[in-house]
């Protein structure tokens, strides 16, 4: 699936975003362990980019995984990137449209997926988008 581009400024950015979410998305921080709204929260949908609106993760493929943070199993298809984080131990994962940093990667944690891998996602880096919601777009 290709992923359409979205470049702003950084103005552009602290225009849309909310301070924690340009924090997050923008200067890749983290929301405090156990914190974000949708750590617990599972509902059927999708769950968007907050900061572009991009379709990232299935509801299907979000798992409780104890972390303190929201966790998938896999993305959808061609819309997040991997890179080797600067600490030079974990891979951060970024919206592939807009760059936005959504949290990291873990592989062979050993949870009973299809993937073995942990999305550690930051709740203000998405948007949950309810399936009844997105039925009647």
């Amino acid at each position: 699936m290709a992923v359409s581009k979205v470049e702003k400024s950084e103005e552009e950015w602290r225009a849309i975003l909310s301070p924690e979410q340009f924090r997050i998305l923008r200067e890749k921080g983290t929301e405090l362990k156990g914190t974000g709204e949708y750590n617990k929260f599972f509902g059927e949908g999708i769950y968007n980019c907050a900061g572009c609106g991009t379709p990232l993760y299935k509801s299907t493929t979000k798992f409780d995984s104890g972390c303190g943070w929201p966790a998938f199993f896999e993305g959808l298809l061609g819309a997040i990137n991997r890179s080797p984080d600067p600490d030079g131990r974990r891979t951060e994962i970024t919206c592939a449209a807009c760059g936005g940093h959504l949290g990291h990667v873990f592989k062979g944690e050993g949870f009973k997926t299809p993937t073995d891998e942990r999305h550690c996602v930051n709740s203000v880096s998405v948007k949950f988008i309810s399936e009844n919601t997105s039925a009647s777009l």
